[in-house]
């Protein structure tokens, strides 16, 4: 059980701080950045090509961060993969032990630094989330049987100033039935 999973599900107060991967294969201003978290945060989010800008990935972050004792929270889009990398990446972060998953649907690739980019969004959140659990009981989702399987505490987003908010809601309600067992806002203060 993850450090966040166990603050939440004790009704602890969750901290949760985010982290980007670098825009280049130089890690170490980014690793010197998380080890000022230390023992702060449950948790440190890792963003998956943040408003659709290049940057090395979240999984390889994600696999660092394990490496410093550090817990993250392995962030994965629709925009830029299918459905067969996006579980191909969840089965790689499960192989390196990552815990914690949040699923996003990301933003539209001509907001960032390579507009003419294709997006991809077989899968949205939702989609990714059922992924999630499909692979956590043992199959893919071509039905396919695994030769082991990963398990997350999966987490979404949510727009809490979202208007109208009852959108927000219902959609909020198909990623808990899809399997989202936290969510997170952006940043309130």
């Amino acid at each position: 059980m993850s450090l966040l999973q166990k603050a939440l599900e004790s009704g602890e107060f969750a901290v949760t701080a985010e982290l980007a991967p670098p825009k280049g294969t130089d890690f170490s201003h980014a690793l010197q950045n998380a080890e000022l978290f230390g023992d702060r945060v449950h948790a440190i989010n890792v963003t998956d090509f943040q408003s659709s800008s290049l940057k090395a990935t979240s999984l390889a972050m994600c696999k660092a961060l394990i490496d410093l004792g550090l817990e993250p929270v392995f962030q994965i889009t629709g925009r830029d993969r299918n459905r067969i990398a996006i579980q191909g990446e969840m089965l790689s972060a499960g192989f390196f032990g990552v815990k914690n998953l949040l699923a996003l649907t990301g933003d539209h690739t001509t907001v960032g630094d390579n507009p003419g980019a294709k997006p991809v969004y077989d899968l949205d959140s939702i989609g990714i989330l059922q992924a999630a659990t499909m692979l956590a009981s043992g199959v893919d989702m071509g039905g396919n049987k695994l030769e082991g399987s990963p398990s997350f505490f999966l987490g979404a987003s949510v727009t809490p100033e979202y208007d109208p908010i009852e959108l927000q809601l219902i959609k909020m309600k198909k990623k808990i039935i899809a399997g989202a067992k936290f969510f997170q806002t952006q940043a309130v203060y």
